[in-house]
């Protein structure tokens, strides 16, 4: 089963565990990554994103805490990915900060997992192109990447062979009969892995809570094909930028009813190079329309492929919502194609842009009444088919809300799985394997990391805590000066407020605040305290306990204090 180099490297490979621990993708819809370690070899499955919520103020992404993967860095031997989704490649960047440990990934994915490594990370991550069906020797561990289905080319699930057994991974699939590229999931191969005996089998878990199966996504080409036949103005189709079938399917679309297309956002643009470059994506030069050419075009003679279905502040499809986007506004003629359903937390704002677009006359298509999105996930029957291949001894569901991990694991039992070989496990959990018995061992630093532009929030409660109070009490400044030489307040304290009060409608409670603050302050001073960092804590705390007694509002308060004294002592001294 093992080549010789696997075989030798422990004497007594039963008394080693393989550990397999999920750092994130269990408490949600993405930031997918496990690690699986047996000795003191280590593979990282994935680095993925999450996209941040209304309760996350000013967060970019939201990746998993890598705490572990940084204090055993010197252990990791690979990080293999399963496909090209944001979910499983946005956090990649991050990952190769912490270590230097080679890539494996089929061609898509690493051509896309190439722009997200940042600067030297390019030129120093040793990269491997991988294919189906092929086997590759890590350590102690023989990694088989296994064809699927999914809303991206070039997706693989795993089979992992080990010293005490074998784990699969789905990866992200479903069971598609008429995939875009021809490609079908290799459910002979996932049989025969599960004939060959299969220890334990981690499953992507999205659409768990859903019976039946997934559509194929040859429906959404047909919903564009009609779409765009009927359409007497621009046609302008929102989705996820690493959908590459359903880009090809749009612009096969456009092409067969004599439109060109353009490609509006960065993201996209680069998905679409990308795939293209390496033959994943197919159309003629000619067809393909530059944004001067787009401006020029006939409203009839254009399909233009934009990001922004999530409701993205700063996409392009938000801008044209809004009426803000000075090169593209929106006309009663224009057909608008929502090609997404909204990400759990991004409901609200797709909505938003679905008013808007209809305030401004346009013909919107979207989920809730068009066949515009068919998911990537397998639904309850395809997950049981994949069960009945696979047949585990150890079941771990994976990818998704706790939700979808409980539905999951009822399937699993209902398929004849004892429900103690079922691990309903959180992000950091460890979990052991053996030949003869499987337990949950412990737990490693999860949860999650908040990315605000290139840096970490590490302190994430105290951030939050700060942006949320910005966003609904506002803040309060005041700045004073003093000299602790004549031990007396100088100046009428200058107060300004932002979010808080309006300020034409409450002079009064802000000369009110004005006196008392300097009441304050020189009570302060004649008690002998003139230390201006105490000072300045007192000032805050009095001016809270003001605001919040005439307000009833807890404004965040900042105090600047200015000592001439200080600052006199200061001059003298570069003076002499």
């Amino acid at each position: 089963m093992f080549p010789e180099s696997v075989k030798t490297i422990f004497k007594k490979p039963s008394q080693i565990p393989l550990q397999i621990i999920p750092l994130g993708g269990l408490d949600g819809i993405g930031k997918n990554m496990q690690v699986i370690r047996y000795g003191d070899d280590i593979l990282v499955i994935d680095a993925g994103m999450m996209f941040p919520d209304e309760t996350l103020p000013g967060i970019d992404k939201v990746i998993a805490n890598m705490t572990y993967i940084r204090e055993n860095k010197d252990k990791v031997r690979a990080v293999i990915l399963t496909h090209g989704h944001e979910d499983h490649i946005g956090a990649l960047s991050f990952l190769y900060d912490e270590i230097n440990a080679p890539l494996y990934a089929t061609k898509l994915t690493m051509g896309l997992a190439e722009s997200k490594l940042r600067g030297n990370q390019k030129k120093q991550v040793k990269k491997h192109i991988v294919t189906p069906r092929q086997r590759v020797t890590i350590g102690a561990f023989e990694v088989e990447f296994i064809q699927v289905n999914h809303s991206i080319p070039d997706g693989v699930g795993l089979a992992i062979r080990t010293p005490v057994g074998m784990m699969v991974h789905s990866g992200d699939f479903k069971i598609d009969h008429t995939p875009i590229d021809g490609k079908m999931i290799d459910l002979n191969r996932f049989a025969e892995l599960g004939d060959e005996g299969v220890m334990v089998f981690l499953s992507d878990s999205t659409n768990a809570d859903e019976p039946g199966f997934t559509l194929s996504e040859k429906v959404v080409g047909e919903t564009f094909e009609r779409e765009i036949q009927q359409a007497e103005g621009r046609i302008i189709i929102a989705m996820f930028a690493s959908n590459i079938h359903r880009i090809q399917s749009a612009i096969d679309a456009s092409l067969k009813y004599g439109r060109k297309f353009a490609v509006l956002g960065k993201s996209i643009e680069e998905s679409v190079e990308i795939s293209r470059k390496i033959g994943y994506l197919h159309y003629p030069e000619e067809a393909k329309l530059n944004f001067e050419q787009m401006q020029k075009a006939a409203p009839n003679t254009i399909t233009i492929l934009t990001t922004g279905s999530q409701g993205e502040p700063m996409s392009a499809l938000n801008k044209m919502a809004r009426n803000e986007y000075k090169h593209l506004k929106i006309s009663p003629q224009d057909t608008i194609v929502i090609s997404a359903i909204p990400i759990p937390g991004n409901e609200k704002a797709v909505g938003r842009n679905v008013d808007c677009l209809f305030r401004l006359g346009a013909n919107v298509v979207y989920e809730a009444e068009s066949d515009v999105h068919v998911s990537g996930h397998a639904k309850q029957e395809e997950l049981k088919m994949l069960l009945h291949l696979v047949k585990p001894n150890y079941f771990i569901p994976v990818h998704g809300e706790y939700r979808h991990l409980k539905y999951h694991a009822r399937l699993a039992e209902s398929m004849g799985i004892p429900s103690d070989h079922i691990f309903l496990a959180e992000n950091g959990d460890v979990m052991e394997f053996t030949p003869h018995r499987a337990r949950k061992a412990g737990k490693v630093k999860g949860g999650s990391v908040l990315v605000d532009g290139l840096g970490r929030v590490e302190d994430q409660d105290t951030v939050l805590q700060e942006r949320r109070m910005l966003a609904n009490e506002g803040v309060v400044s005041l700045t004073m000066v003093m000299s602790s030489r004549e031990n007396r307040v100088l100046t009428t304290p200058l107060v300004k407020t932002k979010g808080c009060v309006y300020v034409k409608e409450s002079q009064e409670l802000i000369a009110k605040l004005e006196t008392a603050t300097r009441q304050r302050l020189t009570q302060q001073i004649e008690k002998g305290i003139t230390e201006n960092k105490q000072l300045r804590k007192d000032l805050q705390q009095f001016t809270r306990d003001f605001l919040y007694d005439q307000t009833h509002r807890n404004p965040i308060v900042l105090v600047a204090i200015i000592d001439i004294a200080s600052t006199d002592n200061k001059k003298n001294e570069g003076a002499e």
